[in-house]
């Protein structure tokens, strides 16, 4: 009995391993690059014959001595549906496979923002049936070393039931394309929220980059729990230190009472995320607490709590009563609070916050952080106290370099596609000298590793968002980054969209991703599909200085210079002598150029333009309605010069 249950497992276990298995990519409902060659690859048992056919092609090969096989079908174009069939030791058919155009869409929150939050979601919802477009979503992971698989994924048929769901940016984007070309448009999603460009990038890439070689030196390759048992070491000697007491639950219960003795506790500024002030890479749940007076007229009276917005979660508390939960990140807090609730005298507000990744805290901006009484409204911004109590048992996939890469782009590779859609640089901002080398050091790397040529890479330039205040004179950490991101388009087949205009000063996650795929498409349409269409808006190109007026040339002018203003008034420039001091300059557009002037500035050198943080106010664009990038003309020093990344 012994031994036939010996053999019975032995068989079983060849059986098991010996089934062809195909990565996730490869599914029903999937989309193949049109008129390329199409590599497919999968596992069976070592020296498994393999046979595969689609359309009238059919080919075989067999899997090598660790059980991997790949081939490469010849270039199909654009149609569907077609079945798809792997024959080896079993047999797998898929089904409903289109042939046309695929993108994959990677990077940040805003690609991962979804159509179900996007503007106008309901009409664009409901006017979603396109089944001829496909998405797939690759699900969030780490991995310290490059995987073959991906966690989880699965191809979606746009319609009302799914398109909520599928990245906005990637779907305009898809939409627009489709309505052009009329063949099957596929997109590939791959992103996580708040994530840095170095996550995104292999070890290999690091290794031989004369920037971060040095840096990656220093990481050895060691598995995902003992990069977690050591940043979670790192964070609490780093938290203890700040607090001057234990990370610890113990008497939880209490701090959402106004009678707690919270004197000891460390303060921090709100509303402003947590990792920009003293708890970087902190994931985990955070009390904040703090103190208000109330009248004898507001006191016993019902109330309205607003607390901009906190990532990711809260439950919210005045003096132990609680009033309030929210699960969404990007939503804003508004809470009543009751009768009897107030006090005459000291009160507390009491918020405890659950940041599962990313940034954290209360954010936003302080015209929706207060406390409205029956007759006043108090401001809550300033200092507030905190206390961490727990620390999430997860790496962060900012915690060390190519977490991300490893688990969410390796897989994919060498899926055939036709170019990739970029949206990212949000958590780049404090590094954002050095993303010149790390986001161009990035796309080659993509490129190298899947060894399909310099394909087209689209990306988004980082739209208007006052995070810092940021501005000409005191620094801009967001115009930096913005213009890293342009100096990257000296890379071959690279392209950007300009979203300055269409941003949102008080929210990181503007909701117009209408027009940022559409601006997209159009790049892809004249560069890729050979319609010619105007893509870009203008773009610096040289000054001439005439006594106290500064004369701008541009590039990608379309059918000519126009701002929309209807008075004309151009918004956005500054102008600076040899002094570095920055003034409002007024500008006008002659004969297709701008004249740039102050009254006060006798003897200009410089000029920026939409040099802030929120460069909302910005309003050069061609007649075709794109706008200007923003840029300088000087290369004084910056805010960032000096941050660079450091792992732990």
């Amino acid at each position: 009995m012994k031994l036939l249950f010996s053999l019975l497992f032995f068989v079983l276990s060849i059986v098991s391993y010996g089934q062809v298995e195909l990565p996730l990519l490869f599914s029903d409902g999937m989309v193949l690059q049109r008129d390329k060659p199409i590599p497919v690859w999968g596992w069976a048992n070592a020296g498994e014959k393999i046979e595969i056919s689609l359309n009238k092609q059919i080919i075989r090969t067999k899997a090598d001595k660790n059980g991997k096989w790949s081939i490469k079908l010849k270039p199909e174009i654009a149609g569907g549906p077609y079945t798809m069939t792997f024959k080896g030791k079993n047999t797998i058919v898929l089904k409903d496979i289109l042939i046309g155009e695929v993108w994959i869409c990677s990077g940040q929150s805003n690609m991962e923002f979804s159509v179900s939050r996007a503007m106008n979601s309901k009409q664009e919802i409901n006017d979603s049936d396109f089944p001829m477009i496909r998405h797939f979503s690759v699900e969030k992971n780490m991995a310290s070393t490059p995987k073959s698989k991906i966690k989880s994924g699965k191809w979606d048929v746009c319609n009302k039931a799914n398109v909520g769901n599928f990245s906005a940016v990637g779907y305009y984007f898809a939409k627009k394309l489709y309505t052009e070309l009329k063949i099957p448009i596929g997109i590939i999603h791959s992103s996580w929220g708040g994530t840095n460009v170095e996550t995104w990038t292999s070890r290999d890439a690091f290794e031989g980059s004369d920037e971060f070689k040095d840096m990656i030196a220093k990481i050895p390759n060691v598995d995902i729990d003992l990069l977690l048992e050591e940043q979670m070491k790192v964070i609490s000697n780093t938290i203890e230190k700040i607090q001057g007491f234990k990370v610890s639950t113990n008497n939880e219960a209490s701090y959402k009472l106004a009678s707690v003795d919270d004197s000891k506790w460390p303060e921090m500024d709100a509303p402003s995320y947590w990792e920009n002030q003293q708890l970087s890479n902190l994931d985990g749940f955070v009390w904040m607490r703090k103190t208000v007076t109330i009248s004898k007229e507001d006191a016993n009276k019902e109330a309205l709590l607003e607390l901009a917005k906190i990532d990711d979660q809260d439950s919210t508390y005045v003096n132990g009563s609680f009033v309030g939960t929210t699960r969404r990140y990007d939503e804003n807090r508004v809470y009543t609070v009751p009768e009897n609730i107030l006090k005459e005298g000291k009160n507390v507000i009491a918020v405890r916050i659950f940041d599962y990744a990313g940034g954290g805290g209360i954010y936003d901006n302080d015209a929706n952080f207060k406390l409205t009484t029956q007759n006043n409204v108090i401001p809550l911004s300033g200092k507030w106290k905190f206390n961490v109590i727990e620390i999430k048992s997860q790496t962060s996939p900012n915690s060390y370099p190519s977490l991300l890469y490893n688990a969410m782009i390796n897989p994919l590779i060498p899926y055939a596609f036709q170019g990739v859609l970029w949206y990212q640089g949000e958590a780049n901002v404090n590094r954002a000298q050095q993303y010149k080398k790390a986001f161009p050091l990035m796309i080659t790397d993509w490129r190298n590793q899947w060894q399909q040529g310099d394909f087209p890479f689209y990306f988004v330039q980082l739209s208007s968002y006052d995070e810092f205040g940021g501005n000409s004179n005191k620094g801009s950490k967001w115009a930096e980054l913005r213009e890293a991101q342009t100096e990257t388009l000296q890379l071959a087949n690279t392209g950007m969209c300009v979203t300055t205009d269409i941003g949102n000063a008080k929210d990181i996650h503007p909701t117009n991703k209408q027009d940022v795929g559409k601006r997209l498409a159009a790049i892809a349409l004249n560069n890729v599909y050979n319609k010619e269409v105007v893509f870009s808006g203008p773009t610096f190109k040289s000054m001439e200085i005439k006594a106290d007026k500064i004369i701008l040339t541009f590039d990608n002018i379309g059918r000519g210079l126009m701002t929309t203003d209807k008075y004309g008034y151009i918004k956005g420039f500054e102008i600076a002598g040899t002094d570095k001091v920055f003034h409002y300059a007024k500008a006008f557009i002659k004969d297709d150029k701008v004249i740039v002037y102050n009254e006060n500035v006798s003897n200009p050198v410089a000029i920026h333009y939409g040099w802030a943080d929120d460069a909302g106010d910005c309003n050069l664009y061609n007649s075709e309605k794109l706008p200007s990038a923003p840029f300088r003309t000087d290369n004084w020093e910056t805010l960032t010069k000096n941050e660079t990344y450091k792992a732990p």
